[in-house]
Order: structure tokens, then C-alpha cells, then sequence
């Protein structure tokens, strides 16, 4: 209620008497208090309910408080003689988990070792300059033509050695012609030695020019054959058939002896893959055995068969050397990278899925559920992958429940519960 009394009806519109409450008339308590005092001389308006109010006691009051003191002592010795449980962690809220499991069984499965490499040349031959140094002034084949034995490859600069060719040609004539003279001569006088035309001395003269001239005639022979390999040698030709794997040789280019090789010819354009094979696969392969052989960017795979095995392994990377030999396809580039794997027989083996095995710093694993149904860890050792799984060389028998889903966030010894048990996977 404001300051301002509000506008109201006067009396007479309304028809009941109006009252004006002012600052100073007391409140409803104090209303309440006087007519319970003071009944018979106090009169209610005629439109109030009269209120009803009850007091308490005072008499009451203390033993109100003790009661509520009581209550409050009885509350904490409950919260002590009951404590609040401790909390549930995450995973103890958690309910059993459930996982797949499957019975894997024995299937027979063929075994393959698996191993990278790369496409070379079976007899890769180096051709280079084992001549004079020459300036090479004639290129006659390409990279990847086939080229017979004894053909020209390239050929070197012999404007110097042709002429010394032709000068010790004449040279050797010549010392035949005064050799064939000396002997002539020799003959003659000891035809004449018994009449005593010539002392013994002129004869022993004359012998000695014809054996001078007959060596000479070697020398010569000699120093002609000399510069006849000389000259052969500026002539860079093929010492195999096959084909040539590559090309360094430009016109114009100074070969040198025992340099690069100009050229690389593959004997008989044969090929093989050469590979790095893991120690504990070494022993499983033979020599003879067929293999298979996938280049990248060619569908279908070239087939093969083991040909040699290294006879060392390497101490550091623990591999050693296999070699595949391949029959010549035009797809086969010395060089191109390629998977190899060797067939190296059938057994019964358990396959279970890629998501059953699981891996650690200990190696490969899974899960098996055992009667009371926990899960147990297993160590396995798996030998080869196919399209239907992995296939497990030790560590199972095909009798177990396998766990194959769910499997990495279990934990050893722990409760589950599974969901159904599948057949075993089909042979690959």
C-alpha cells in the first residue's frame, strides 16, 4: 500500500462501510492477539474470516531442542557406524563382456615362405674399352636390342693404328725377302766349302746373317701382331649372345681401359628374381622347389623354380640370398621390384581370422575361452596368411574356443561371456 490512499466508491454505491487503514493501526497479529484476549469488546469486521493461530508452549520449547539434539547425535553415529561405499571405477561398472569365439579345427592348408627382390639378369656381362684410350666414333646397338656373339657394338677411333698396321706389313715383308737372300747365300757357300772358295770364316759370317735375318723376321711378325690386336681392340664387339641391358657409350666419348662398362648384355636374355629370405624360412626351401613370382603393374604371375640358395646369412639383418629362374618374357625388366613365394608343402594347420591374433613386444597371441568361461591368453606362431586366415603353425590345436572379435580389450583371467561359437573357417 502506497502513501496515496487509492480512489474507492463512496459508500452509498457500494452498500457496506468502508475502512481506512492508516500507518498507525496495529497488525494482524496484533488483531489476533487482542481478540483472543480481549473477546467480548473486540468485533471482527463483517467481510474478515476471523484467523486462528495456535501457540506453542513455552514450557514446550526445551524439550523440543533436546529432542532435535537427540536426532542430531543419532544421525552422525549412523553415518559413522554405516560409511558411504567407495565408488565404482569404470570398469568395475562395466558388465561381463561379450565376445565371439569360434572352433577353428584342422584344415589343410599349403604352406608358402614369402620374400621381396628384384628382377636381374642370370649372367649380367660388363663390356668396356680394354684396348688403347680412344675416342669412340661409331655407337651400333640400343638398350634392349638382341645381339649375336662377335657383333659390333661400338667402335674407337684407329686413324693412328691403321698406318702402323700397314708400315709393319711392309717391314715384315721385307725382312722375310733379306732372310729368304741370306739363306740363299748361306746355302751357296757351303756348296762351295769342300773346293775351298771360301775360308771357314766368310761361311760362319754368312750363317750367322741368315740366322739374323730369319729373327728379325719374327720381331717383325710380332710387332705386326701387336698392332694388329691393337687395332682389333678399337672394336668394342658382343662376347655372348643376348641382350643389352644397357647403353653408356656416346659418340665422342674417350673410353678409357678399365673404366665404366659401356655396355651390360644379359647371356641369352635369361632373367631370375634374386631375393633376401629370413633365416627360419632358409631351411624350409630346397632348390628345385616351384615358386610363383609378382611383378608390380602385371597381373598375372610368372612362374618359377628356386635355383640356387645362399651359402652364408648376413649376421646384422639375419637373412640370406635366393635366387628364382624365370623364362625370358619381355615383362621381366632387370631391375623391377617383385614378391616371390615358394611352395613348400601341405599340412593341417588351424586358420582363424586376422582379428583373432593379436601381437606384443612377446610376440603373437589370441584369446581362448576356457570351460569357466575366462579368457586365457595363448601364445601362437603364425606361418603364412591367406585369403581365409592366418594360419597358426604351433600354439593350437583346433579344439579351442578362439575368441575372434573383441579379443584386444581383454584381459587375462578375466570373466566373459560369449555370444555364440561359428564353424571353422574354409581351407584356403
Amino acid at each position: 500500500m502506497g502513501t496515496n490512499p487509492e480512489h474507492v466508491s463512496p459508500p452509498e454505491s457500494r452498500g457496506e462501510p468502508v475502512t481506512w487503514i492508516g500507518r498507525e493501526r496495529p497488525g494482524s497479529d496484533r488483531l489476533v492477539l487482542d481478540s483472543l484476549l480481549h473477546p467480548a469488546t473486540h468485533v471482527p469486521a463483517p467481510l474478515a474470516e476471523p484467523k486462528s493461530t495456535v501457540q506453542f508452549p513455552r514450557r514446550l520449547l526445551p524439550i523440543a531442542i533436546a529432542l532435535l539434539a537427540v536426532a542430531l547425535v543419532a544421525a552422525v553415529l549412523w553415518r559413522v557406524m554405516h560409511p558411504k561405499a567407495a565408488p565404482l571405477t569404470l570398469a568395475e561398472q562395466q558388465s561381463i563382456p561379450l565376445v565371439s569365439v569360434m572352433t577353428p579345427g584342422m584344415k589343410a592348408v599349403t604352406s608358402t615362405v614369402c620374400f621381396t627382390g628384384a628382377i636381374a639378369a642370370r649372367y649380367d656381362m660388363p663390356i668396356g674399352n680394354d684396348g688403347d684410350t680412344g675416342r669412340i666414333v661409331g655407337v651400333y646397338v640400343e638398350a634392349g636390342d638382341h645381339v649375336e656373339r662377335g657383333q659390333l657394338l661400338a667402335r674407337l677411333d684407329d686413324s693412328v693404328l691403321v698406318p702402323q698396321v700397314n708400315r709393319l706389313e711392309a717391314a715384315l715383308e721385307q725382312a722375310k725377302a733379306q732372310a729368304a737372300l741370306s739363306a740363299a747365300e748361306y746355302r751357296r757357300a757351303q756348296g762351295v766349302e769342300a773346293a775351298g772358295a771360301l775360308s771357314a770364316e766368310d761361311i760362319e759370317k754368312r750363317h750367322a746373317t741368315a740366322i739374323t735375318d730369319a729373327a728379325n723376321v719374327k720381331v717383325v711378325a710380332a710387332q705386326l701382331a701387336e698392332a694388329q690386336a691393337r687395332l682389333t681392340r678399337t672394336r668394342i664387339v658382343a662376347p655372348i649372345a643376348g641382350t643389352v641391358l644397357t647403353r653408356k657409350a656416346e659418340v665422342g666419348q674417350i673410353a678409357n681401359p678399365g673404366g665404366d662398362a659401356l655396355f651390360r648384355v644379359a647371356s641369352g636374355g635369361e632373367v631370375e628374381m634374386r631375393g633376401q629370405l629370413a633365416e627360419q624360412d632358409l631351411a624350409q626351401v630346397k632348390v628345385g622347389d616351384p615358386a610363383m613370382v609378382h611383378i608390380t603393374g602385371v597381373p598375372q604371375p610368372f612362374d618359377g623354380r628356386v635355383r640356387l640358395l645362399g651359402a652364408i646369412i648376413d649376421p646384422q639383418t639375419r637373412l640370406g640370398e635366393i635366387r628364382i629362374s624365370l623364362q625370358p618374357d619381355p615383362a621381366l625388366r632387370p631391375g623391377a621390384f617383385a614378391r616371390g613365394t615358394v611352395s613348400v608343402g601341405k599340412a593341417m594347420r588351424p586358420v582363424v581370422p586376422q582379428t583373432a591374433v593379436l601381437s606384443d613386444g612377446s610376440g603373437s597371441y589370441v584369446f581362448v575361452v576356457d570351460a569357466k568361461s575366462h579368457a586365457v591368453r595363448r601364445e601362437v606362431r603364425v606361418t603364412d596368411t591367406s585369403d581365409a586366415g592366418v594360419i597358426i603353425a604351433s600354439g593350437l590345436d583346433g579344439t579351442e574356443r578362439v575368441v575372434t572379435t573383441a579379443a584386444g580389450f581383454l584381459r587375462d583371467g578375466e570373466e566373459v561371456k560369449v555370444t555364440g561359437t561359428s564353424s571353422a573357417l574354409p581351407a584356403s
